[in-house]
């Protein structure tokens, strides 16, 4: 039953009992200030019960849509240890096993230093890149009326460690390894069923390869979660490179699509993507895959997580 009306249905009860009390008692017939003084305390704790707001909470079921972020933090004192694991190409045929020979592995760990504060740190094979982020919560959704959108700010940096280009004419230094990216994440849960989240983007690279290319990147992300059942979601994002000749050389619009799965408190997300790289840095602004042409990455996202504090209300 709705709140509000289950409090009007308790108010009218309680008037209907006191009307018949006074009615039957000749002592109180025209004494009126008890039920004043009752029907001020009714009015005031329905006013109070109304405009009691609450925070909305699971947005998304996971720290991520599927390659990118979601709006969704872990707890203050809480180590989520992450493995993100991407095969092979799909149209690379039965020589690779459809992709399953080769593949690429982020391991990461990302920890909740206060509730509004995430950082992460984490590994890639692909280009043996390594990515540190900070994830810091701005505003919270609130119902059942408030603040209508969630909005968290993720601002991230990488390197990449493998060999220097062999090319004597310039050097390479290590400024030009690293790249760096800003990020909003505007969040908004309808129901218990949808959400949807607008990811407005930017990517600094310090180094690109080719003189015409721009070393900054702008793309809008738009993410989705629709639950299809009890313990199954699809999820879904894509980043829109805006303007569209604003980007690196042979590189496409990252889509993905895929699957959350809660098993026993924990959510297992399976995706396919034409993305190989999974950071913002690769993801976003170096996928040079096609879903048309088959250039389709199967891969899955699996966590594990620990109280490495614990809050204060369980000490």
């Amino acid at each position: 039953m709705n709140t509000s009306l289950l409090h009007v249905y308790t108010r009218s009860l309680l008037l209907l009992f006191c009307w018949l009390w006074c009615g039957n008692s000749h002592a109180q017939v025209t004494d009126t200030t008890g039920m004043n003084e009752l029907l001020q305390v009714l009015n005031e704790s329905q006013s109070s019960s109304v405009s009691k707001k609450e925070y909305t909470t699971a947005t998304f079921k996971t720290t991520r849509i599927a390659n990118g972020h979601s709006i969704e933090q872990v707890a203050q004192g809480v180590l989520d240890f992450r493995i993100n694991h991407r095969f092979g190409k799909i149209n690379d045929g039965i020589s690779e096993f459809f992709g399953l020979d080769n593949a690429t592995t982020r391991i990461g760990f990302d920890y909740g230093v206060t509730e509004a504060l995430m950082v992460g740190i984490g590994r890639s094979t692909f280009f043996k890149e390594i990515d540190g982020f900070l994830k810091l919560r701005l505003l919270r959704q609130q119902e059942p009326a408030g603040v209508p959108v969630g909005i968290s700010y993720l601002g991230s940096a990488s390197v990449l460690t493998g060999p220097a280009p062999v090319d004597p004419a310039n050097t390479y230094d290590f400024s030009n390894r690293l790249a760096y990216v800003n990020q909003l994440l505007i969040a908004r849960k309808f129901n218990s069923n949808l959400s949807l989240q607008l990811m407005p983007t930017h990517i600094h690279y310090n180094l690109v390869q080719f003189r015409d290319e721009p070393n900054d990147i702008f793309a809008l992300g738009m993410g989705g979660r629709q639950k299809i059942t009890k313990r199954i979601s699809l999820t879904a994002e894509y980043y829109l490179i805006l303007p569209n000749n604003n980007r690196l050389r042979g590189t496409h619009n990252a889509l993905t699509v895929g699957l959350d799965i809660e098993t026993g408190g924990h959510v297992f997300q399976l995706l396919f993507s034409n993305a190989t790289g999974i950071s913002e840095r690769m993801g976003i602004g170096q996928s040079t895959g096609q879903w048309q042409k088959g250039d389709i990455h199967f891969g899955f996202n699996i966590s594990r997580v620990f109280t490495v504090v614990k809050p204060k209300a369980f000490r």
